[in-house]
């Protein structure tokens, strides 16, 4: 793809705007009741299936994926792990963090090596972490109908759709979705929502179409932005998709979604009005549970960025394999983009 130039640039987003602008985005507590039937994924892989979408991933992606592989290049979208120190036994502990960090031996009682313990929180806004399907829930049900009453207890854990199921990792092509180059700024703001004809603007200029199997990356820029500006609440105010693109997610058979928080606009635009908590983040939500597609949240997009814009390569081999925990509903990831 030859890079696009300011003015052409400048007349897709006009034209974007103008889209935009005329386009209905109306989402009502209705529509995401209906879309729940609709839009669903269950039973397409059978009533037992649990790895939802991943299903999507065949042999055949996998040997393209594999081919996109010519400079042998690799960038990380981990955002780094910083623990938190216990302190020694009887001293007062810090509040809960996502990761703590306890040694438990080295020197100078060991001068010959050490050993340590990691406490781990994996859900939220911080960690880079992959959702198990079981993470959310629909009326009491996750994905394929399981009911929570069954298969996720508080003494046992997650007995279906936890993160063992997908042993096997993800290998497949990545596609990098880069708002804030496509309308260049440096980030996207809180509370904007990124719309279908946004995704398919992107398209047209990354010369990349999304297609089944695919997993796709959506950079808003949240850690440039925190850098600029400081920390704020992103669980309050997050730039992300907005719930109109469900149907379109659902079209283009996407096997995972990756984002820089949890993936939807928060707070809701004025045309999205639903009042059910279990659509609280509507995109989210809806991708764990109706459609069975796996997440990883709070990536950080900014190197993969910088070395996609210096190649012009838009796409890449993703490989991610999550630790084999039984009955979890995620754990952190370290997602690897080569081109």
């Amino acid at each position: 793809m030859k890079p696009m130039s300011k003015t052409i640039l400048a007349l897709a987003m006009m034209s974007v705007a103008t889209v935009a602008g005329a386009a209905d985005h109306s989402v009502t507590q209705a529509t995401m009741d209906q879309w729940k039937k609709s839009q669903s994924n269950w039973g397409r892989w059978g009533a037992e299936d649990q790895k939802g979408t991943l299903n999507l991933i065949t042999p055949a992606v996998r040997q393209r994926a594999a081919a996109l592989v010519k400079q042998g290049i690799v960038v990380s979208l981990e955002r780094e792990i910083v623990p938190v120190l216990l302190p020694p036994e009887g001293e007062a502990a810090p509040s809960r963090a996502p990761v703590q960090q306890k040694m438990l031996s080295g020197p100078p009682k060991r001068p010959s090596g050490s050993t340590d313990q990691l406490n781990i929180a994996a859900h939220g806004y911080t960690l880079t972490h992959f959702d198990a399907l079981g993470h959310h829930l629909f009326d009491g049900k996750m994905y394929n109908g399981f009911a929570a009453s069954e298969h996720l207890l508080m003494d046992k854990g997650l007995s279906r759709g936890s993160i063992a199921t997908f042993a096997d990792g993800v290998f497949t092509r990545g596609v990098l979705v880069d708002m804030p180059l496509l309308k260049g700024v440096p980030y996207l703001e809180p509370g904007t929502p990124i719309y279908v004809e946004d995704l398919e603007a992107w398209e047209k200029f990354s010369g990349v179409r999304i297609g089944p199997g695919d997993a796709v990356f959506i950079r808003t820029g949240r850690w440039e932005r925190e850098a600029d500006k400081g920390a704020w609440d992103i669980a309050k105010s997050a730039a992300g998709l907005d719930a109109s693109v469900i149907p379109w997610l659902k079209k283009r058979d996407i096997a995972l979604l990756g984002s820089e928080s949890a993936l939807s606009v928060v707070p809701f635009p004025e045309t999205t009005k639903i009042d059910n908590p279990d659509d609280y983040l509507p995109v989210h939500n809806f991708a764990l549970v109706a459609l069975g597609m796996p997440l990883i949240d709070n990536t950080d997009l900014g190197p993969l960025s910088k070395e996609a814009a210096r190649l012009k390569r838009y796409t890449f081999l993703l490989t991610v394999a999550p630790i084999r925990v039984k009955t979890g509903t995620g754990v952190p990831v370290n997602p690897i983009a080569t081109f």
